[in-house]
């Protein structure tokens, strides 16, 4: 299985729900706001199979300091496979030298950032205002 790896890919609102939908993260019921967001984003990474989206994953940033991954997908079918790793090697080629590389992981994915060498901050404590259910 051949992965394609992006980060100048283009998206269709079409495969972004369906990946979001087959993950159930409920941003994926604001269709418009999400694509506008992800394409909005300061870099956006792909990952396809034989054309298909099988992976996805932003990161907002100044440009300079601070970069924050928010959303990193890969569809149910796919996972298991290194995608995920894929596309944050490939974030990584761009924002590894930031001074400050941040993200939230439910228990499901604390382990995958933790052996991309993510750990907790200090003492901190991830703050919210989140007007959703899990993702």
């Amino acid at each position: 299985m051949e992965v394609l790896i992006s980060v100048s890919d283009s998206i269709s609102e079409a495969e972004v729900i369906d990946i979001y939908k087959a993950n159930k993260w409920s941003s994926a019921d604001k269709q418009k706001e999400l694509l506008a967001a992800l394409n909005n984003s300061h870099t956006l990474v792909t990952a396809r199979v034989d054309g298909k989206l099988v992976g996805l994953g932003n990161a907002i940033s100044d440009g300079y300091l601070v970069v924050y991954y928010p959303h990193m997908l890969v569809h149910p079918d796919y996972q298991g496979k290194s995608i995920g790793r894929k596309m944050m090697e490939a974030m990584q080629a761009i924002y590894g030298d930031f001074h400050q590389q941040m993200l939230t992981a439910d228990a499901n994915a604390v382990k995958f950032y933790q052996a991309l060498g993510f750990k907790r901050a200090g003492k901190t404590e991830p703050m919210w205002i989140y007007n959703g259910k899990e993702h």
